[in-house]
Formats: structure tokens, C-alpha cells, sequence
């Protein structure tokens, strides 16, 4: 009988983040970023990557990025982790150059082939990416691990934080939202092969489409959407730029099978831990249902760009994403001035 990666992962494959206010008490003792002036992202606007300036055309960003097993499939669970990896970089603006392998792996339970196909998914990505996995790091560990650190290269003057988002800019998904419920359905039993596939391409289609947005006038901040789902990464850039934002529920973009699931309340328990970690800061409109709310909420793995743009940039940013394959981008809210909090409406349009 084949061993099943997810049974493996006593945390049930999540790899969920730790929430936002824990992280910030564990980091508020590091040395300043002031520091040191050609560190130009830090950890303090919970960006995606860190960006070291070492000359007046080029920057290093680095990331960090590593969970355990979301599918059974070892060659798509290496892929999925790869892509979601290297997505911090395009979120960023930058292009990877190389990746470092970070592998956890339980060598007496788990054969040799699977951590091969693992390792090989890994590689499959780095490839069409066009950069090389030049080395890494292997422990023997009780639960799979798979991830990598990557190091990209970016203009200075390309750089995007998540803080610098302006009043009036609109937002735009680049992917559609339901991975961690289509996990969670897929655990249970419950996802059939039309689903899986859904699952799959979604959280392997790489976001390269960063750096193209990145040298677009009118685009002042990216992020992608991972862990704390929508909300909680669409706060970030709240907190950081010092607005308001308004998300209209009827124009997410949504994996199709997943939205049967949710409307049942199938969904990750990261979807709860979530809401009770910034569910305070954000107001849902009457109109918006239950599943809805928990959609938003829903942990992506791999999930999408999540770009702030002026509204003139508006159409070369939604061209950029179809030109690049992203079929669901869409625009679906807005920035304005106010206490850094987000409200989702509903029945516009």
C-alpha cells in the first residue's frame, strides 16, 4: 500500500503561518533595519523578501519559503512548494537567479523514489523558471519538509513593498481563491480528478508575471496571497501604506470547485485562526454569506499577486495578467484614506 505524504504531516499539511501579532513580539528584539542603510526591505511591513541594495542598478532579494506535504502526489507536492517559494520574489518585482533546497525528510518511513520525485518536482519548476536549485540542505525529520530559499536580482528603483500603496488605487487577484478549502476537501475524500486538476494548476502556474507589473507605471505595491489568505495579506498592505480598503465580494475570482465546498463549510482550520487573528479589523457587509466571508479567509498555497495600481495603470495591469495566462485576474477593490482596516461589500453590478 502506497504512504500518503499528507498522512505523514501531523499538522495536517498546512504549514500554516504563525499570525501576525505573535511573529511581530518574536522579531521586535532583532537590531533595526536603520542599521543598515542598503537594506532596503526588512521585516518591518511584513514584506515578502528581503532586498539588500548593493549598487545603484541592482538589489538582492532573498526568501525563504517551506511546508509539508498539501498532496499525496510527491512530484506535485515539489512542484506546488518550488512555485510557492519563488513566488515572493515576483511579489517583490525581481526575477530568481537561484534557489538552495531546504529538505526534511522521515528516510526510514518514506522510500527513496518518492523523496526523488519530491526533489524532482522541485527541479521541473526551477527549470521553466529559468533559474538552477545550486545546492541546499537535508535532515532526517519526523514529518516531510520541502521548500526552498531563493535569491533574485531587481532595480532598485522596481522595488515593491506592500507599504506603498496610494489612496484611490484599485486592486487587482491574479488568482482565484480556494486552495486551502480544495486541500481540505481532498483529505476528506471529497475532491474528485477535475478538482485535483483545478488544484494543481492553480498552485503551480508560476507568477512571473511580478516583474512585468513591477515596470508598469502606476503600479505602486504587490504582495501574493499565501497563508492568511486575502484578508489577512490584503491588511498588510492596509497597515503598511496607511489605508483603507474596500473588496467587492461579487467580483472575486473563485476556483470553481471550490465554491460548492465552502458553501458547505468544508475549509481549513486556518481559516478560523485567521479570522480570530485580525477578523477584528475587518467589516463584512450584511449581504455577504458565511462562506464568503471564510473565502476570504481561506490559507493559499501558491495563490496569486495581489497588486495595488493606479486607477489609470488599471487596464495594462489586467492585459499584463491575461497576456500572461492569469484567466481569472480581475479587479476587485479599491484603496482610499482612513484607519487601516478592510470592508467587503456585496451586490454592486
Amino acid at each position: 500500500m502506497a504512504i500518503k505524504l499528507t498522512q505523514l504531516s501531523h499538522g495536517g499539511g498546512c504549514g500554516c503561518k504563525i499570525a501576525p501579532a505573535v511573529l511581530a513580539q518574536m522579531l521586535a528584539k532583532l537590531p533595526a533595519a536603520s542599521l543598515y542603510p542598503q537594506l532596503l526591505v526588512g521585516t518591518e511591513t511584513a514584506d515578502d523578501a528581503a532586498v539588500y541594495q548593493i549598487n545603484a542598478e541592482q538589489a538582492v532579494v532573498a526568501t525563504t519559503d517551506f511546508f509539508m506535504p498539501i498532496v499525496d502526489d510527491p512530484y506535485d507536492f515539489g512542484r506546488i512548494a518550488a512555485t510557492n517559494a519563488v513566488s515572493d520574489i515576483y511579489a517583490m518585482g525581481g526575477t530568481p537567479i537561484m534557489a538552495l533546497a531546504i529538505v526534511g525528510m522521515p528516510v526510514n518511513i518514506l522510500p527513496v523514489e518518492d523523496i526523488q520525485q519530491i526533489l524532482a518536482g522541485g527541479a521541473a519548476v526551477a527549470q521553466a523558471a529559468g533559474f538552477p536549485i545550486a545546492g541546499g540542505h537535508s535532515i532526517d525529520a519526523p514529518e516531510p519538509i520541502y521548500g526552498l530559499a531563493v535569491i533574485g536580482l531587481v532595480h532598485p528603483s522596481r522595488v515593491k513593498r506592500n507599504a506603498d500603496a496610494q489612496a484611490g488605487d484599485r486592486l487587482v487577484l491574479g488568482k482565484p481563491l480556494g486552495v486551502g478549502i480544495l486541500g481540505t476537501a481532498m483529505k476528506k475524500g471529497l475532491l474528485d480528478e477535475a478538482g485535483y486538476a483545478e488544484l494543481i494548476a492553480t498552485t503551480t502556474q508560476l507568477n512571473q508575471v511580478g516583474s512585468t507589473l513591477a515596470s508598469l507605471p502606476g503600479v505602486h505595491a504587490l504582495t501574493d496571497v499565501t497563508g492568511f489568505g486575502l484578508l489577512g495579506h490584503l491588511l498588510e498592505i492596509c497597515r503598511g501604506s496607511k489605508l483603507a480598503a474596500t473588496v467587492q465580494v461579487d467580483a472575486l475570482p473563485c476556483l470553481p470547485a471550490a465554491v460548492g465546498f465552502a458553501q458547505q463549510g468544508i475549509g481549513p482550520g486556518a481559516i478560523e485562526r485567521n479570522l480570530a487573528s485580525f477578523g477584528a479589523d475587518v467589516t463584512f457587509a450584511a449581504q455577504v454569506p458565511v462562506w464568503q466571508q471564510r473565502l476570504m479567509a481561506d490559507a493559499q498555497t501558491s495563490g496569486g499577486l495581489l497588486v495595488s495600481c493606479s486607477e489609470a495603470a488599471l487596464p495594462a495591469v489586467l492585459a499584463a495578467f491575461h497576456a500572461a495566462g492569469f484567466a481569472a485576474a480581475a479587479e476587485i477593490g479599491r484603496l482610499a484614506p482612513g484607519e487601516p482596516l478592510v470592508t467587503a461589500t456585496a451586490g454592486a453590478g
